[in-house]
């Protein structure tokens, strides 16, 4: 189909120091244009895909930073319009209003207050799109944005688009991209694709494979994956935007990483590159397999240290052994890699999910997609790893028992997570059967198993042997 900044924060910077900033933000701007072929009077267009929390702020930290450079940068975000926000929440976005001087006096000098007035006392409908557009997003109301510049029909969102972020679940990363994709028949040259998406499909054909969101967009679009990136780090969308310190990597071919890699470099949020985007994907969407097991630990333990130690310490082997049969050498589970995991199983909305399903505040009926936070992505994730995982065109030796089994069984945990969460024989009290089981290895031993013996399928990612 194709051929082929830093923030200023108030009071952090003398004026001169300012200057300084804002000169090395157009540096990197004018560097990143230059590689894209940018002439003078054609600005580097960027697009956000999906509104969602950590969408949203992606988005939004671009546009605080590079926003001022109207000549040479065009920031925008496309969501689906017509979604309503009930008077709960209404009231809810005017009390943080309220609460904010700095917001408060934006909103009355686009004379928009009135507008969360009316709708607070139930006068007046408001649109997720219209919160979004003055900052606010559905997901993390309580942490207001700023404001972006909000398009609601894709075609006109992404057709011209440089670079395409993608903050969509990983559930509705094809259908999207496959839209988008008749949009993009009489490009000459290939858009740019970051992709935030933490999640994974699985195709059970004669040749089972795992579908990560890079590849979902590759296969739709046609848009080269040497132009596909992905971006992981620990990252709590509401913590990031507030400028708590953060890593990231951004991972793919060597072309684009190191000069977007320094593009999306702020003071508060550090971007690294890497070159394995196999691991750093597949770990994007193991750790929320993961992360719900250990919000079931947190909760039925009263937050016991040890006991989300233990589960930590066996969890991380389990996705170790999984990306030994992904990977022909894949990158060692530290650094970004072994932080997302961490804070994912932390305060990610998948270890919250867990926990309130242990506390029965939430129930599996409810669904995946759950209001205020968004989709639960580590459902469909463990579904998709576990069906794969089953297959016995798969088996790996069991040196213990000498024997062929299929990966999965190596993998307790994950088998658990499918019990309850899938096909729902157990309750979620069974979490901490499965990791109290004497019978159970030493973690150690499950990696070693998987660097010890040929386990790498390449064929798993459509890979060539």
């Amino acid at each position: 189909m194709f051929g082929t900044g830093e923030a200023v924060t108030n009071n952090a910077f003398s004026n001169g120091s300012v200057q300084n900033v804002n000169l090395n933000l157009e540096e990197k701007l004018d560097e990143l244009r230059r590689l894209m072929g940018k002439v003078d009077g054609d600005p580097l267009r960027i697009v956000g895909v999906g509104a969602g929390a950590w969408g949203s702020v992606f988005t939004a930290m671009l546009q605080e930073a590079y926003g001022s450079l109207r000549e040479k940068v065009l920031i925008r975000i496309w969501r689906r319009p017509g979604r309503t926000v009930d008077r709960a929440t209404a009231k809810h976005l005017f009390e943080v209003i309220n609460s904010r001087e700095d917001v408060l006096r934006r909103l009355i000098r686009r004379c928009a207050y009135l507008k969360y007035v009316e709708g607070r006392l139930g006068d007046r409908v408001l649109y997720a799109d219209e919160i979004l557009k003055d900052g606010f997003c559905l997901n993390m109301i309580d942490t207001p944005l700023c404001p972006l510049k909000v398009v609601t029909n894709l075609q006109e969102a992404v057709w011209d688009a440089d670079i395409v972020i993608n903050g969509l679940p990983s559930t509705e990363t094809h259908e999207v991209f496959e839209e988008i994709s008749k949009y993009w028949k009489e490009r000459i040259t290939a858009p740019v694709i970051i992709s935030l998406a933490k999640g994974v499909e699985a195709e059970l054909s004669s040749e089972p494979r795992i579908i990560t969101p890079t590849l979902m967009i590759n296969r739709a679009t046609g848009v080269p994956i040497d132009n596909i990136l992905y971006l992981g780090g620990p990252n709590i969308a509401s913590e990031i935007y507030n400028k708590e310190y953060a890593n990231a990597r951004i991972c793919g071919a060597e072309k684009w990483r190191k000069p977007l890699a320094k593009f999306l470099r702020q003071p508060h949020f550090i971007v690294w590159d890497n070159g394995d985007l196999v691991t750093h994907e597949v770990m994007g969407g193991l750790k929320n397999v993961y992360a719900i097991g250990a919000g079931m630990v947190a909760a039925l333990t009263n937050e016991s240290a040890t006991s989300k130690s233990v589960y930590f310490a066996h969890c991380t082997s389990e996705m170790v052994f999984i990306t030994h049969l992904l990977a022909e050498e894949p990158e060692r589970l530290a650094g970004p890699l072994l932080a997302d995991t961490y804070v994912t199983l932390l305060k990610g909305r998948n270890a919250w999910y867990g926990q309130k399903l242990a506390k029965g505040e939430l129930s599996l009926e409810m669904g995946d997609s759950i209001k205020g936070k968004g989709m639960i992505q580590g459902v469909s994730a463990v579904k998709a790893f576990y069906e794969l995982l089953s297959q016995s065109s798969l088996n790996v030796l069991n040196p213990e028992e000498n024997k062929l089994v299929a990966p999965v069984e190596l993998c307790p945990i994950l088998k658990m997570l499918y019990k309850i969460l899938i096909i729902r024989e157990s309750s979620v009290e069974a979490i901490l059967q499965a990791l109290r089981d004497e019978t159970m290895n030493d973690p150690r031993d499950r990696i070693e198993i998987a660097q010890s013996h040929v386990f790498y399928r390449p064929s798993l990612l459509s890979q060539q042997p």
